[in-house]
C-alpha cells in the first residue's frame, strides 16, 4: 500500500508543478472566480463550449494560486474533462465530489472512472483539505452555468 500512496503523491506533485490547462483562455463562453476562504486558494476558470451533437467542453483554462492540492486538482480536472460532453462532466464532477466525501474509503471501480484524479483520494481523509481539491470543480460548474445562460448562435 505504501507504493501506491507514493505513486499518488508523485501524481499530485507532478500536476502541481506542470499545471495542465493553466493560462488565461481568451475566447470563452463562461467564467467563474472561486476562493477558499479557509486557506486563500483561488482560481479564475474560463470555459469554451462547443455545440456539435451535444454541448461539450471545447477548452478550459485557469489562473490561480494556492496549495499543491488545489493546483494539482485543477490540472487533473482539466485533463479529465476537456473534450467531454456537459453530461459527462457533470457525472465526473459528482463522482469526484463523492470521492472527496468518502473519508478515503472509495471503491476502486469508481476511482477508475476518475483516471489520474483518483490520486486525490487520500485528501478525503483530511476535511480541511477537501475544499482545496473541490475548488476547481466548483469553478468549472459555475463557468458552465454562466456559459449556458448566454445566448448562442444555435439558440
Amino acid at each position: 500500500m505504501m507504493e501506491l500512496e507514493q505513486l499518488y503523491q508523485q501524481v499530485i506533485m507532478d500536476h502541481a508543478r506542470t499545471r495542465h490547462g493553466a493560462g488565461e483562455l481568451a475566447d470563452f463562453d463562461g467564467e467563474s472566480f472561486q476562493v477558499n476562504p479557509t486557506c486563500g486558494d483561488e482560481v479564475r476558470l474560463r470555459v469554451k463550449l462547443a455545440y456539435d451533437h451535444e454541448p461539450r467542453v471545447a477548452a478550459l483554462g485557469w489562473v490561480g494560486q494556492g496549495c499543491s492540492i488545489s493546483q494539482a486538482s485543477l490540472s487533473l480536472m482539466h485533463d479529465l474533462t476537456a473534450g467531454h460532453t456537459l453530461a459527462e462532466v457533470e457525472d465526473l464532477g459528482e463522482l469526484f465530489r463523492e470521492m472527496m466525501h468518502s473519508r478515503g474509503d472509495f471503491p476502486d471501480e469508481k476511482a477508475d472512472a476518475l483516471e489520474d484524479a483518483s490520486a486525490l483520494v487520500g485528501v478525503a481523509k483530511y476535511p480541511a483539505r477537501v475544499k482545496c481539491a473541490l475548488l476547481g470543480w466548483m469553478a468549472l460548474r459555475g463557468a458552465i452555468a454562466q456559459a449556458l445562460a448566454q445566448p448562442t448562435e444555435e439558440s
